[in-house]
């Protein structure tokens, strides 16, 4: 686990994206886990930086997103899939045949889960995937108690992220209280993992992460025991770490390395 500590989080995203905008050029035909949410969004934006730059292209690259709200159709303004298109993909070249964000309008989602796991695995599983963090600690939907070999399912959301999520939506009510989500299991088995936090909300939960315990209380935990996970934060975020000096020098040789 590598953890890059930024002053701000535009210097994070920024940051972030270099390390996506070059993979992608080392594979155009990378696939690419991606997560919504406000924490992206200026990650999002420097790619698209990238793309208008003529820098990379993202014609062959195929994306599978974390979850979707059960319930809210792909047209729903705070649906996963409208975020998406909104804060991304509109705005390169990727073909939207190539993205995927999970149906939350499906009939049975039993056969949606298990199909969506089935496309990721034909693609030959996720290169890099895109993680944010809960004030919990939860990374996708899996809740604090969700199992750490979970694979994407229905998920009852917590009273705080309904909470935290509420800001999004004209009040509290309106935020669905299931989602399908990828689960911890299933996001492990990616090759790569870049999880972004920013902000003093989100301190404890990135301390829980990378200095506590292994443990299903803070799914992100988990993400100790993967062999190339990094952590994208601002000072504030990171502002709880013991051995912030440390990290500092470890993710500085190790960028330099490339």
């Amino acid at each position: 686990m590598e953890i890059v500590i930024c002053k701000t989080k535009e210097e994070a995203s920024r940051k972030a994206a270099a390390m996506i905008t070059a993979a992608v050029k080392a594979n155009p035909k990378i696939v690419l886990g991606l997560a919504t949410g406000s924490t992206p969004v200026g990650m999002y934006k420097e790619m698209i930086k990238a793309v208008k730059a003529k820098e990379v292209s993202y014609s062959q690259v195929r994306t599978w997103n974390l979850d979707e709200y059960l319930g809210l159709a792909g047209t729903h303004d705070q649906s996963y899939r409208y975020f998406m298109n909104t804060n991304l993909f509109d705005s390169i070249d990727i073909k939207k045949s190539n993205t995927h964000v999970l149906n939350g309008l499906a009939k049975d989602w039993r056969k949606e889960v298990k199909a969506y796991e089935a496309a990721i695995k034909k693609a030959g599983g996720i290169d890099i995937q895109v993680l944010g963090i809960g004030s919990d600690g939860h990374i996708a939907f899996n809740e604090p108690g969700s199992s750490l070999s979970s694979r994407t399912r229905l998920v009852s959301l917590t009273p705080q992220t309904i909470k935290d999520n509420s800001r999004f939506f004209k009040k509290a009510a309106d935020v669905p209280k299931q989602a399908l989500s990828m689960g911890v299991g299933s996001i492990m088995e990616a090759k790569k993992i870049i999880l972004l936090a920013f902000g003093k909300n989100k301190a404890d939960a990135v301390a829980a992460a990378v200095e506590g315990g292994v443990s299903q209380f803070c799914t992100a935990s988990a993400l100790q025991m993967h062999e190339d996970a990094w952590f994208f934060c601002d000072e504030e975020a990171a502002s709880r770490l013991k051995l912030k000096k440390y990290y500092a020098w470890r993710a500085e040789s190790e960028l330099a390395r490339g």
